[in-house]
């Protein structure tokens, strides 16, 4: 039977009230090439196995990254976790625990968050994390709306050589808050003049690092520029075993650190859910969107957790919350803080060297195949590839020969004339054989 709670004359009701004249009017705000007109085309009932079989043979045509050579990243990355993680992560008392508002009942959360956030300054090089966002690509759009809300000014300044996405949810934001975004060309070869795009009116500039295109950025200069105009640094990447080769983003005077934490602890898994991280200077402590979980003293002088300071509207005033984020991701959190903490700052920078040195070999396989360009002077283990045909194209043909070669930069970026640009990511899971794999399949193709 069809669940409908409301008639057709209550419907008007709720739609005069909140004043406007149909449903569609609701929606006005997603463009109109993002809306699907009418119903789908889908039968309009089915058993329940009927249901099953087909969702079924819809799930075999998807060949999941373990079955085959595997270099796909694009800030999303197939690494090898720790079978202790996903135990541990499973546990009743961190499965089934929920937002800590009682923190008397809610130590063993709180604990977690509170390490959590001290693995992400210590890991970002700053002095304040939050109790982690949705992913990487909402917490860039949070440090945007951070900086704007610290320079008193309305404008930012993206890199070229950010993620895509990233720069699309960051565009969405700023869209709805009425500021303004300047978007420089892509930047395959991670030399854009950002400094020249600076001015007075500019609240932050945000550089991803290493970026899209796989090229680590010297941000120092980035920062000095930004600084000298008053407008802040927002330093961005999208896998966190980078940051066990490169320097980091306080290291590199960035105000706002950002990215996603996927990279560690969290599977593939479809596409999430992941976890965004978010780090800052001290100073800006009180404009960082999210949570912050702090440690105290109970009555008894036992140490203790609590919820230092909250900002997302469900805690505090609609107009005074820094942020609407509703959730802290806590169980991909912990998975992150698990896998950290059995790596440690030794295993990180191993597992990181072991990436770079994975993405070397493989850089090499492949330029040594006719045709094959390597755009990046230096890379840590993602880099961009040039080739003789269509990307696009190579890429479905690799897939038909087993390997998973990697996103063609057209998918994202289908303007911005590089349809010959592939991006290819080799991370600790790939061994010789994959590399061979890839070559041969590659030389085949071409």
């Amino acid at each position: 039977m069809r669940y409908l709670p409301l008639d057709v004359e209550e419907r008007e009701v709720m739609l005069a009230r909140v004043g406007v004249s149909d449903i569609e009017a609701l929606f006005a705000d997603i463009p109109a090439d993002k809306r699907i007109a009418g119903l789908m085309d889908m039968p309009r009932a089915m058993s329940e196995m009927a249901v099953d079989r087909k969702m079924a043979a819809m799930a075999a045509r998807s060949r999941p990254a373990g079955s085959m050579p595997f270099f796909l990243g694009a800030g999303a990355y197939k690494r090898h976790i720790p079978a202790s993680v996903d135990h541990l992560i499973q546990r009743s008392e961190f499965l089934t625990s929920y937002t800590p508002y009682q923190p008397e009942i809610a130590q063993g959360t709180l604990q977690v968050l509170f390490e959590f956030q001290t693995q992400v300054a210590a890991l970002t090089g700053m002095e304040v994390a939050n109790a982690s966002m949705y992913d990487g690509s909402t917490a860039c759009g949070e440090a945007m709306l951070t900086a704007h809300r610290l320079t008193k000014r309305r404008k930012a300044i993206l890199s070229g050589g950010l993620h895509p996405q990233y720069a699309d949810v960051a565009a969405t934001l700023a869209h709805m808050a009425g500021a303004a975004i300047v978007q420089l060309p892509p930047d395959v070869k991670g030399a854009e003049d950002l400094a020249a795009a600076i001015d007075g009116e500019t609240s932050c500039v945000i550089v991803q690092s290493p970026d899209f295109f796989g090229n680590p950025r010297d941000l120092k200069p980035v920062a000095a520029a930004a600084h000298a105009k008053g407008a802040l640094l927002v330093a961005v990447f999208t896998d966190p075993v980078s940051l066990g080769a490169v320097r980091s983003p306080g290291e590199m005077d960035a105000d706002i650190a950002v990215g996603e934490g996927q990279g560690i602890g969290n599977a593939l898994s479809f596409g999430g859910p992941y976890v965004g991280l978010f780090a800052t200077r001290m100073k800006n402590l009180r404009q960082m969107p999210g949570r912050l979980a702090g440690e105290t003293v109970d009555a008894d002088g036992r140490r203790s957790f609590v919820l230092t300071l909250s900002t997302r509207e469900q805690h505090i005033r609609r107009e005074k919350a820094t942020s609407n984020i509703c959730t802290n991701s806590g169980l991909c959190a912990l998975a992150f803080s698990i896998h950290l903490t059995l790596l440690g700052e030794a295993g990180l920078k191993r597992l990181a060297a072991v990436n770079h040195a994975n993405a070397v070999r493989l850089a090499d396989r492949l330029s040594a195949i006719p045709g094959i360009e390597i755009v990046n002077a230096h890379f840590f283990n993602e880099f961009t590839m040039r080739t003789p045909r269509p990307a696009a194209d190579l890429i479905e043909d690799l897939a038909s020969r087993g390997v998973i070669g990697g996103l063609p930069a057209s998918r994202l970026l289908p303007d911005a004339g590089l349809d010959d640009c592939v991006i290819v990511a080799s991370t600790e899971v790939n061994d010789d054989d994959d590399r061979a794999a890839y070559a041969r399949a590659l030389a085949e193709c071409l």
